[in-house]
């Protein structure tokens, strides 16, 4: 039996599936873990956490498909991007990763535009503006408050490239998580050396680049004896996570968009030509399909903002054994409030704000309430600004004519009928799902099939594996209200851009 693996190392936890080689998932485990947040909008990770979790649930799926190690043959990675692992010389990490969701860096976006000659100029070197999720940033912060750090710093990988510095002893990235470093020449699919220069940064900070399915190395034999494995099994370069997901929904043509519904909100779209959006709205980054692109909106909150509201206002739900599942609760209660949530609006902007609005300033807002409302229409509210905020990305690429024929939804969200239908009369499109769940960890896992030999191309993969199994259209009167409601959406956050930075400034 040929059995390949696809691990996820996401924000809250890393899960591995065994896949075979007709696609059907044989086993997965999942492990969770915390992540800190020592200031206000700080988010950092111990990288040795990602490591214990891939040990854990890798032996976990093997022994549960009941496989010899010999029959995994390949690994495919996919992971939270952004993220900056600081190693020494001898490979120790330095200090905790920043993560993707970490908004310390406003001096370092400005100041990479302004060393770039602007942002125009830096968007025709990298195809994206300094944004303070990114990891060139990061490296920055390092250098301009912890020196010391800085001075030990002898490479910088990502999440999931760390996991494989691991697993292979190899300094190596590929192309799609290396885009959302802000150091990759985006259109010549390599480290940009004309940025690097600007920046001060030697290149040999950064590992080999290469594209989504090539093997870019096998276990040694220290990782195969922890994992189980062989040192035959080989690791593909694999796909950050947004891209990952995308494979795994089958959005490898022009015409399809992926909706992730997770931690934070994706809109990610297909397209077999490199366009960078001048103004900078939206991300542009290369594909885990090989010589192809696609273009990505990122809201920073999406079911966290949900997540939030569960954990920290209505943690009695769960019982006193935690027995209970409040997501069930609220979504069931939800269903019975109108569209609107009878005039509540939510500002999903919790962390912070990515697509369009790169403003790491915005904050969560609840406006409109009364004494009318209730518990369902706050979950109600929730759901709809977190739509209307993906809404926004989706109206940056119809001003770019990049052609969206469907919405695939993805991740957690994705499971309520009620937040896929609420997608469908927000987005004006037809809303389906597929028969593959598992989101980056199938995507990355066809990845290692595709690069081990099993597929001539990620693309025959997704044609031989994913499947649609339910469809969603939008409702006319749902559709007809909410467009005037996303106009109001939009409104707030413009009349209280200047305040978020003012109430930012208050403590200071």
């Amino acid at each position: 039996m040929n059995i390949y693996l696809g691990i996820d190392i996401g924000t809250s936890g890393t899960k591995t599936i065994a896949m075979a080689e007709d696609g059907s998932i044989l086993a997965e485990s999942s492990a969770s873990y915390p992540a800190s947040h020592p200031k206000p909008l700080w988010s950092e990770q111990d990288p040795e956490l990602w490591w214990k979790a891939t040990v854990k649930t890798v032996r976990a799926v093997v022994k549960a498909a009941k496989a010899k190690p010999e029959d995994v043959k390949a690994i495919g990675l996919s992971g939270q991007m952004h993220g900056s692992v600081f190693l020494d010389k001898d490979d120790q990490v330095i200090r905790p990763a920043l993560l993707w969701n970490d908004q310390r860096t406003a001096a370092e976006c400005a100041e990479i535009e302004s060393r770039a000659g602007g942002r125009k100029n830096l968007i025709k070197m990298v195809a994206n503006p300094a944004l303070t999720g990114f990891t060139a940033p990061k490296i920055l912060w390092l250098r301009n408050n912890e020196p010391k750090n800085f001075d030990r710093l002898a490479k910088v990988l990502l999440p999931k490239d760390d996991v494989r510095r691991r697993l292979t002893g190899e300094y190596a990235t590929e192309v799609s998580d290396a885009s959302g470093m802000l150091l990759l020449d985006v259109a010549n699919r390599n480290w940009s050396t004309k940025l690097l220069s600007k920046l001060e940064l030697d290149p040999s900070l950064l590992g080999t680049v290469y594209e989504s399915e090539d093997v870019t190395g096998t276990l040694t034999k220290q990782a195969a004896k922890q994992l189980g494995l062989t040192t035959d099994c080989v690791v593909v370069g694999g796909a950050g996570d947004c891209a990952a997901n995308a494979l795994g929904n089958g959005v490898v043509k022009k015409g399809i968009l992926a909706s992730s519904l997770g931690t934070s909100g994706v809109m990610f779209v297909h397209s077999d030509e490199m366009a960078a959006d001048p103004e900078g709205r939206l991300h542009t980054f290369c594909h885990a399909v090989r010589g192809k692109w696609h273009m990505m909106g990122v809201t920073l909150c999406a079911a966290g903002t949900l997540e939030w509201f569960v954990q920290k206002l209505c943690s009695e739900m769960r019982g006193p054994r935690g027995k209970v599942d409040p997501y069930a609760t609220l979504m069931k209660e939800a269903e019975s409030v109108p569209c609107g949530s009878e005039g509540l609006m939510v500002l999903p902007y919790l962390a912070g704000e990515r697509t369009p609005h790169a403003d790491p300033d915005a904050r969560g807002c609840f406006i409109g309430i009364t004494l009318k409302h209730e518990r369902a229409h706050v979950t109600r509210a929730i759901m709809e600004g977190v739509t209307y905020s993906l809404r926004e990305s989706l109206e940056v690429l119809d001003q770019m004519s990049i052609p969206v024929r469907q919405v695939r939804a993805g991740g957690g969200g994705a499971k309520s009928p009620l937040w896929r239908q609420m997608q469908a009369n927000v987005f004006g499109k037809k809303v389906v799902t597929l028969n593959a769940e598992q989101g980056p960890a199938y995507g990355v896992a066809l990845l290692a099939a595709t690069g081990a030999g099993a597929y001539k191309n990620i693309q025959e993969a997704c044609a031989a594996t994913i499947r649609e199994v339910s469809e969603t259209k939008p409702d006319r009167a749902a559709k007809k209200y909410y467009d005037k409601a996303f106009l109001v959406y939009q409104d707030l956050y413009r009349a209280l851009k200047d305040d978020f930075k003012k109430l930012g400034r208050l403590d200071d």
